[in-house]
């Protein structure tokens, strides 16, 4: 169901959420630090889905994602075979580009080999932003960039490593999705003095 815009602003809310799935993932979600590898590895798959389309589209379809990539479990995906890529190009719940079904199979293999060289995929992507949250308090969404110089290192350290679909866009939108920046507006209540943790 749609939002009224008057509502949000009332309630000091960032403006992007337009519904009641957008309003819980801005709520509880957008923002918050992410420490679980599996959760880091499926937003960072879901921003790659985005590319070119909403993330209203993507975020509608997450359950089905993960449905159809065992909930994101890195070392089930990274054995999909071309099987499995027949199969998901077919499955009219996720975003059926077989360029970026591949991405996340390549990635989940890449992601692994990170784990094995860093200890953790955690600790290899916050290593970006110091180990600590960047946190902003833009006054409205104009003031919020769409890449800065730290998705510019992540995204080519992600390349290097072997990884698709995480140019330097994806990756700012995938730190503010984990909690590597927080990017809430100064108005709402959902700021980093709220943030508390996720898959700690």
């Amino acid at each position: 169901m749609p939002i009224a815009p008057e509502a949000l602003k009332l309630e000091g809310r960032c403006p992007w959420p337009r519904n009641e799935l957008d309003l819980a993932y801005h709520d509880r979600e957008w923002g918050v630090p992410v420490h679980d590898d599996r959760l880091l590895f499926e937003m960072l798959c879901l921003e790659g889905a985005q590319a070119g389309l909403s993330w209203a589209t993507i975020l509608a379809k997450r359950e089905n994602y993960r449905r159809a990539f065992a909930g994101f479990a890195m070392e089930k995906v990274a054995a999909f075979t071309e099987a499995d890529v027949r199969r998901l190009v077919g499955d009219a719940g996720i975003v059926r580009h077989e360029g970026k079904i591949r991405s996340v199979i390549g990635n989940a293999q890449a992601c692994i080999d990170l784990q094995r060289q860093h200890g953790s995929l955690d600790a290899y992507l916050w290593r970006f932003v110091g180990g600590s949250p960047i946190l902003r308090r833009p006054r409205s969404m104009a003031e919020v960039p769409t890449s800065t110089a730290h998705s510019d290192a992540m995204s080519a350290a992600l390349k290097r490593a072997g990884l698709k679909f995480v140019g330097s866009t994806i990756c700012y939108a995938f730190m503010q999705a984990v909690g590597m920046v927080n990017d809430h507006v100064a108005s709402c209540p959902c700021g980093p003095d709220s943030a508390g943790g996720r898959g700690k």
